[in-house]
């Protein structure tokens, strides 16, 4: 599979969404800006799954054959199976969207790592969100853009430079 290189603006709109200048993380990432399926796809599908099965399992012949009390244990023990089934295709998607952009991810900021970026727990990288809220107040695309995150990745670093240092040095282990 080749590579492709994506704008910074692409990878960071299948990972955040944003409403009025508000940027907001994604729970399902959305992989159409990169060439794939778009989010509201796949809501769309989850979203029909449960109907789906309500429809198949008390439609009037599975009814008759399962009757009231075994239509209803079905119903459960199989939403149950369809929820896992969206959590492991919501974590597939999401696996998916961050493989695609890693290339072009480390080539633009080699010394930051995606995952910790959009991690929700104790990273250098806590304030991301806050700093590109202000990229995208202030409007900036492309290299403005690359340089200015640039700058925000050097500024969380010596913000947090306890927590980097240690992260780097369980790393080098």
């Amino acid at each position: 599979m080749q590579n492709k290189n994506y704008p910074l603006e692409d990878i960071l709109a299948s990972f955040y969404k944003s409403n009025n200048k508000n940027v907001k993380q994604r729970l399902i990432f959305d992989q159409g800006k990169l060439g794939g399926l778009k989010s509201a796809w796949l809501k769309f599908f989850f979203l029909s799954l449960p109907i789906l099965l309500f429809m198949v399992i008390f439609n009037p012949f599975m009814f008759a054959m399962l009757g009231i009390a075994e239509a209803v244990v079905f119903y459960i023990v199989f939403l149950s199976m369809t929820m896992m089934i969206i959590t492991l295709l919501t974590f597939a998607n999401n696996n998916k969207v961050i493989r695609m952009s890693t290339p072009t991810w480390t080539s633009t900021f080699p010394t930051v790592d995606l995952r910790q970026v959009l991690s929700s727990g104790a990273t250098p990288y806590k304030d991301f969100q806050k700093y590109y809220n202000k990229d995208l107040e202030a409007g900036l695309t492309g290299d403005t853009l690359v340089s200015a995150m640039q700058k925000h990745f050097q500024t969380m670093q010596e913000d947090n430079k306890e927590l980097f240092e240690r992260m780097n040095n369980d790393n080098r282990r």
